[in-house]
């Protein structure tokens, strides 16, 4: 079961709003990128359903968590159906974030008090996500709508937490566009592990970028 209340992994989040989005079937090799995170600053790591070995995979690195990396936050990502959401909250998932919004996954988080953070694009699914129960909506895939977008939002939607996946890069650049376009928290996957084999380049160049966020105010 999580180890952290839904306030406490919602605050950390917002502390530390740049969330790694990661798979990989080799057990070692993921807990190295999770300790290379760690080691960086991050505090939240979003491990991806995306394999057969997904389960399994997480087990070990949510008990590997738990011995090196206490005050890490780890979820789990592209969470379609209920059942997933149960297996992986049964193994320790401290949040369930879905490429989309289904009723069936937002049941389960309540049920079990995990938060829930599903994909959304238009202003209608973003609504009604929230009006569900979504303790964060994630806009994705960004880089079709970009940080123009997310700024626009913010007139009407003031107060709904955003989380932004798909297009962030790891730039001061890209950081700057959409944190100052208003969201809450960045999801990056593949270009934040790009020439990744070496864990302490890796984390040294986290540790980069949680400076920059936090250069900018975030």
């Amino acid at each position: 079961m999580p180890r952290h209340t839904p306030a406490e992994t919602l605050a950390t989040l917002l502390r530390y709003p740049v969330v790694p989005v990661f798979y990989h079937a080799d057990v070692a090799h993921a807990q190295r990128m999770v300790q290379a995170c760690y080691t960086g600053g991050i505090r939240v790591f979003e491990f991806v359903n995306r394999g057969d070995e997904a389960l399994a995979v997480f087990r070990q690195l949510q008990a590997f968590v738990q011995q090196h990396c206490p005050e890490m936050v780890l979820g789990i990502g592209t969470i379609y159906k209920a059942d997933e959401a149960e297996q992986f909250i049964a193994a320790g998932a401290e949040f369930v974030v879905q490429p989309l919004a289904t009723a069936e996954v937002a049941e389960v988080c309540r049920a079990h008090d995990v938060p829930w953070l599903p994909g959304a694009l238009t202003p209608t699914e973003i609504y009604n996500a929230s009006q569900q129960g979504a303790a964060v909506v994630k806009i994705f895939p960004g880089n079709v709508v970009g940080p123009e977008y997310v700024n626009a939002l913010r007139g009407p939607m003031p107060h709904i937490k955003l989380m932004v996946t798909g297009g962030v890069e790891p730039t001061a650049e890209s950081l700057s566009a959409w944190f100052g376009a208003g969201v809450d928290a960045v999801g990056m996957g593949s270009q934040l592990f790009k020439n990744a084999a070496d864990a302490d380049v890796l984390a040294a160049r986290i540790g980069e970028l949680m400076h920059l966020v936090a250069q900018l105010g975030k």
